[in-house]
């Protein structure tokens, strides 16, 4: 009779954790879930920020930048992403959220952003 081989494996070591990725939908960055902003369309119809990442509804996810922040409210790639119309008085609150964000941008995030615009 021969010995049967093991079937498992022995790891060298802790398994790394996963990090859910999300993508901005301004500047289409992929970044780690917890870094980015959540925009929830909630069951009702109303659009707001998430701020847990863990509201009820459609969501979407906006980088820390102005910028991004900027072209969302100014186009209609959130409406989009969350399959809605924005209303003028949730992109008022938009506004407001974005004016609060630092002015500063990488310049790496700055020049992805001018090079999607023209797309």
């Amino acid at each position: 009779m021969s010995t049967p081989h093991p079937t498992t494996r022995k790891r060298k070591g802790p398994r790394p954790k996963h990090v859910p990725q999300r993508t901005c939908v301004a500047c289409r960055e992929h970044a780690a879930k917890r870094t980015l902003f959540r925009i929830v369309r909630t069951p009702e119809g109303q659009v707001e920020i998430d701020p847990t990442g863990k509201m009820n509804g459609r969501g979407a996810y906006l980088c820390d930048q102005r910028g991004c922040w900027d072209r969302a409210v100014t186009t209609n790639v959130l409406a989009r992403a969350l399959n809605t119309e924005l209303t003028h008085e949730t992109l008022e609150t938009l506004r407001r959220f974005a004016a609060s964000l630092p002015d500063t941008e990488p310049a790496e995030h700055a020049a992805s952003v001018r090079s999607t615009d023209h797309a």
